[in-house]
Order: C-alpha cells, then structure tokens, then sequence
C-alpha cells in the first residue's frame, strides 16, 4: 500500500478510538512528504526512517522521541494489517538529551515583551501587532496554553460574569477561567480596537485575526514572538539550544499565584488544587511540572517556614 493512502488511513483509525492525534498526524505528514506520496510502506527501510528522525538538526533532539513514536505507532499498526512484516526503526534508542528548563519572566522582562508586541514588525503586514500583543497578554495573565488563546472566538467572553470559556482543549476537556478588573479593561480596550478596525464581529468570529479577518493561526503567533523576544533582549544566552517560548508565560503565571498566595499567608498546598483546575490539568500531579522553585518563591517559602519555627520556639 501506498503511503499517500496509508497514512490517512491510519490517522482516520486513531481519531475514531477518540484521539485528537494532532500532534502524530502532523508528524506522519512530514514523514510523507520526506519519503514520497507514491513509495509503497514495505519498500521503506531502516536508513531511510533514521534520516528522518535526525531530520534537521542530524543530532538527537527532543523531537526525535515525538517522531519515533508517531512512526512506531503507525508501523505496529501496518503489522497488524500484514502491510508490514517488520519495524523499519533502529532496535535502540539514544540517550534522551537533557530537557528544557523552563524559564520564568520577570516583571520588568513581561513589560519589555508587551511593549515590543507592538512594534516588531519591519514591514507591513496583515499580522496586526495589536492582536498579537493582546494573544501574548492574555496567554500570561490567564495562564493559558497558545492554542487555547487563539482559538477564542467573541461568543466565548462573558463579559456580564467576567470570565472565558475554554472549550474542548487538552484530553477534550472545556473549563471557565475568571478574570478580574484589570483584565476586563484590556478586553474591552481591545474589543473597541476590532470594531474601529471593522474585524468580523459574529458571536462565532475569531477573536483574534489579522487585518482582512482571517483567523491568526498559532505558527504565526509563534514566528512573531521570535522577533519580539528579539527586540525585547530576553535570550538565555547566545549558545543555549533553547530560548524563551510563549508557553513560559503560563510557567511565570503558575510561579506567581504560588508566590502571591506565600506573602498571603495562605496555605499553598490546600490551593494548589485550584491551580490546577484553572490551568485545565487532568490530575493534581500535571499542575507539578509549573511548580520550579524560583528565587521568589523559595524566598517565600523560606520566610514562611522560619515565622512557622519562631511561633513554635515561643508557644
């Protein structure tokens, strides 16, 4: 069988078991434009599937393990159907490079991004700076994941109840974030802003598109934000393989909310289970990976156990 005919097939299978398979499918697309629509699935060999899991970087990454299992998958799959009598992938797997650190903005380095939103562009576009600037705010002050942000649409702001809906995002599951004053204004700065710019305004509209009214899309956002980090200087250094994403946003908004709720006295680990709920998290323990000690916290922290020692000393 054709891997212009197989590849479909197998990704239509994995959505109807209730799989979004978004990522893999995306990944298997890839793979058939690398290999050729036209190549039967038996003809593929080990050499060429290893090319493809070295593809670009010709070094170990994060996304060789992405692209091992999404053709691991499909290939099992293929076995199963006899389309395949055997795995065309390398019997043993590399060393996992070190993960990223995820990095945490200051206060003074979320204002620099903000203001840089608005003017990274060097030519005109139809990307309006306004929308991306109010995507990266939004991201950050409701601690969003990317695709959540920008698949807002008008209907989704509850503007009477202050608060979002989140509908269907990761493992299908829809949730409402609040917001408070300070967002509202933004909201409605921004809501003024798209209607003097006569941008879509139907109940079902995007919220955020470029300037003839088509819906942004995230590898756009993500482009821009590249520039904007740029203009801004943030870079961890010039040799990092990682630099600063937008997905750190939601990082600093979860290192936050646990330092405010330190210098409110409040006991942080009978709230972390609103934390979680408001980040969308299926289990308690996802909410974990959002918890990296930062000098603020650990301060807090630390203030917090030594006034706990000095009222026990003194009862």
């Amino acid at each position: 069988m054709k891997m212009k005919d197989i590849i479909p097939q197998y990704v239509s299978y994995r959505q109807s078991l209730g799989e979004k398979f978004k990522t893999n499918a995306s990944i298997l697309q890839c793979f058939l434009r690398h290999v050729g629509r036209e190549v039967e699935i038996d003809g593929l060999g080990i050499e060429t599937c290893t090319a493809f899991l070295y593809a670009p970087a010709g070094k170990v990454t994060a996304n060789w393990f992405c692209k091992y299992t999404a053709l691991k998958g499909l290939f099992e799959w293929a076995v199963i159907r006899e389309y395949v009598t055997g795995i065309p992938l390398p019997a043993e797997k590399p060393k996992r490079p070190q993960g990223m650190t995820p990095y945490i903005y200051s206060d003074e380095e979320l204002k620099r991004l903000f203001s840089a939103a608005l003017t990274f562009r060097k030519n005109r576009s139809r990307t309006c700076p306004e929308c991306i600037r109010m995507i990266l705010m939004l991201t950050y002050m409701l601690g969003l994941r990317l695709h959540e942000t920008v698949s807002l649409k008008l209907e989704d702001i509850d503007f009477a109840n202050c608060f979002v809906h989140i509908n269907e995002s990761k493992f299908y599951k829809s949730r409402i974030v609040p917001f408070n004053n300070t967002v509202q204004g933004l909201l409605t700065g921004f809501m003024d802003w798209r209607k003097q710019n006569k941008l879509p305004q139907n109940a079902d509209s995007s919220l955020f598109t470029d300037s003839k009214g088509t819906p942004v899309c995230i590898g756009t956002v993500r482009g821009c934000f590249k520039r904007i980090r740029s203009k801004a200087g943030i870079l961890r250094n010039k040799d990092s393989v990682y630099q600063q994403r937008i997905h750190d946003l939601r990082h600093t908004f979860a290192i936050n909310r646990l330092t405010s709720w330190y210098r409110e006295g409040k006991d942080v680990q009978k709230m972390l289970p609103l934390l979680s709920t408001f980040l969308g998290h299926k289990h308690l323990a996802h909410t974990s990976i959002y918890l990296a000690m930062t000098d603020n916290l650990l301060e807090e922290a630390n203030s917090r156990f030594e006034s706990y020692v000095n009222n026990e000393s003194h009862g």
